[in-house]
């Protein structure tokens, strides 16, 4: 698959298949996400890979999935992450890393798409049980989490109009729709168009 390709198939996945995902693959998602731009190259990024399942179920609660399809956006039991990793910010680097971060994450998602891998970034969580079910020192705080795992959903794109919902919904069958606006909607060339 090209990297384009790549790009405009990847979705959010929520829903999982228990199947594991084997340790050297998690490393590699790290690897891509490490030589993702850092801004003056400093580099303030640090990974925390979670397979251990006490721990997953610990993390699990202390997240928050899928803002416009609660409850049923949940990963229900027999759905949930086979890992997790957490993007880390070394405070004594840097305290404001949040391109880095980005730039970071959809690395590890592409990689992971590439490898049949599903994600979903966690920007909602509880930090402070988190922080302290996994012993993470003072000078890091957490950037992301990001929810991995074999997908067991297939969500779609849709183009919208400029005026209509940009909210993902289910529809009858339980498929995932995400709208985007579309890019005749968004496009300007040279000079700012004016988009009443």
């Amino acid at each position: 698959m090209d990297i384009y390709r790549t790009i405009i198939s990847r979705r959010t996945i929520r829903k999982f298949k228990q199947k594991k995902i084997d340790s050297r693959l998690l490393e590699k998602l790290v690897n891509a996400g490490r030589l993702a731009p850092s801004a003056a190259n400093i580099q303030p990024l640090e990974y925390l890979i979670i397979t251990d399942p006490d721990l997953k179920e610990k993390i699990f609660p202390n997240l928050a999935w899928a803002g416009y399809i609660k409850p049923e956006g949940n990963p229900g039991e027999g759905e949930k992450p086979e890992a997790y990793i957490i993007i880390l910010v070394n405070k004594k680097i840097s305290i404001s890393s949040d391109k880095d971060i980005g730039a970071s994450a959809e690395n590890i998602n592409l990689a992971a798409k590439e490898e049949g891998i599903g994600c979903c970034w966690v920007g909602a969580f509880k930090k402070k049980p988190i922080v302290k079910i996994l012993n993470i020192p003072e000078n890091f705080s957490i950037g992301l989490v990001i929810a991995l795992g074999y997908p067991a959903e297939n969500p779609v794109f849709e183009d919208v109009d400029k005026n209509s919902s940009i909210k993902y919904y289910k529809d009858s069958s339980g498929t995932l729709h995400v709208p985007k606006r579309k890019l005749k909607d968004i496009l300007h060339f040279n000079y700012f168009k004016n988009s009443k």
